[in-house]
């Protein structure tokens, strides 16, 4: 099972390209670390203040999955700089 989830982000306090990337390479490096998971920024890559990961993660069982990136959402959740709007499921 592949689960596939897509999230947008609205990042305050930025003022330019470079402080936004800081904040997402930083959200990035804890999902890689904690979980076992694959993230990527996968749109809005010239605005400031919006951005969208995608996570994906792999197992033998969709639950397993599903607590896997619940427990990646609820990390981003818990960033200051970053408010998690959008979020879209997708299984394969």
């Amino acid at each position: 099972m592949i689960g596939a989830v897509r999230c947008e982000l609205l990042i305050y306090d930025v003022q330019s390209l470079k402080q936004k990337r800081s904040v997402l390479k930083s959200i990035q490096t804890r999902l890689k670390q904690r979980y076992n998971l694959s993230v990527a920024e996968t749109a809005y890559y010239d605005s400031w203040q919006r951005a969208e990961l995608t996570l994906v993660t792999v197992a033998n069982d969709r639950v397993v999955c599903e607590r896997e990136l619940q427990r990646a959402l609820t990390l981003i959740d818990g960033q200051p700089e970053a408010e998690r709007t959008i979020t879209e499921y997708e299984w394969l």
